[in-house]
């Protein structure tokens, strides 16, 4: 049965308060099996007969409106999707050594030319960024206190919602949940 990951937007942030175990419940009543939470983040693992991922986050964003009374958008990859998030290497290795964070977002959808665009045109001293399919690398060379791109800015700037992961996270969820070997 094919695996997915859910990233989900607006879990435990912003007053949001969801715990893990109920999450995971909400999962398996949405007809989910093997259903596993990774870090009290909105990560969900999970494994369903369904293959159409633009349907199956349709169905947990509608559900988890209707369950926790708020929108939490959802985006979702398979765990041989996540793999290949997880081994891209978007900078120079020398950049990545010397960075103080490496941040991935999740889209729904992957950059036309004018907003890659846009959204190059956010690059600093501090910040930089490089897009590979759905998703959008960050790498921040100082604190990211220090930094004026956020979330909030990539989805003022894309007008679209999206989600941001540290790249460790994503390397240990890929790293537990690999894809079978064919």
């Amino acid at each position: 049965m094919p695996r997915f990951i859910a990233f989900l937007r607006a879990i435990n942030v912003g007053g949001h308060t969801v715990k893990m175990d109920h999450l995971r419940r909400l999962f398996e009543s949405f007809g989910f099996s093997n259903v596993e939470t990774f870090i009290a983040s909105g990560n969900v693992v999970f494994e369903t007969t369904g293959k159409n991922a633009a349907a199956l986050e349709s169905k947990i964003a509608a559900g988890l409106n209707k369950a926790l009374g708020y929108e939490v958008a959802t985006f979702i990859r398979s765990d041989a999707e996540l793999a290949a998030i997880a081994n891209h290497k978007p900078f120079p290795q020398s950049a990545l050594d010397a960075a103080m964070a490496l941040n991935i977002a999740f889209l729904a959808e992957a950059l036309d030319a004018k907003r890659k665009q846009k959204l190059m045109a956010l690059k600093t001293e501090i910040d930089d960024f490089a897009v590979r399919g759905r998703e959008v690398y960050w790498l921040c060379r100082r604190k990211q206190s220090e930094s004026t791109f956020s979330n909030t800015v990539l989805e003022k700037t894309l007008g679209a919602q999206a989600t941001l992961r540290g790249a460790n996270t994503i390397r240990k969820i890929a790293d537990k949940y690999p894809p079978p070997r064919a």
